[in-house]
């Protein structure tokens, strides 16, 4: 797992996030700036509520950039050719066998920011993605989870 303060991406999970980042910085600060220009025209500050808005909408833009700056400056980004094909890491397909239900099911190991548990996308820190992260195939893992322990026996690990 990767350190306190660093976190694990894809190669497409980092993309995505340094997109977001350029958006804010070069389209989004200028449209806000425009909003808040346009509403101080309005006059009164103090019962402006298109003002107030925008104001409020800077405050979160400007956060979200910070975090995702912070983000970045401590990725750590996981290619393929990095990662052993038997040894399950960020960007792994996993397909394991539920040995309770007796059927298949299929996870991909992204990072935090990258997940979607209805795409089958899941963190490397959610229950299931820190049990399943280097381990290998054919391991038997058992997972505590809220609604009980799942059994899984690890079939195939791919990119």
């Amino acid at each position: 797992m990767p350190g306190e303060n660093s976190k694990l991406f894809t190669v497409e999970g980092m993309k995505k996030m340094e997109e977001e980042l350029e958006y804010l910085k070069t389209v989004k600060r200028v449209e806000v700036a425009e909003r808040i220009k346009v509403a101080r025209s309005f006059g009164d500050l103090s019962e402006n509520a298109e003002y107030d808005a925008a104001k409020n909408e800077q405050a979160f833009m400007e956060g979200r950039i910070m975090e995702l700056e912070t983000t970045l400056r401590n990725a750590q980004v996981v290619t393929d050719e990095e990662a052993n094909g038997d040894t399950v890491t960020v960007g792994s397909k996993v397909v394991l066998h539920d040995q309770d239900r007796g059927r298949d099911v299929t996870y991909y190991l992204v990072g935090a920011s990258e997940s979607d548990p209805i795409k089958g996308r899941i963190s490397t820190e959610s229950p299931v993605g820190r049990a399943l992260f280097g381990r290998s195939l054919g391991d038997q893992v058992d997972i505590v989870v809220p609604a009980g322990t799942l059994h899984y026996t690890i079939k195939s690990v791919s990119r």
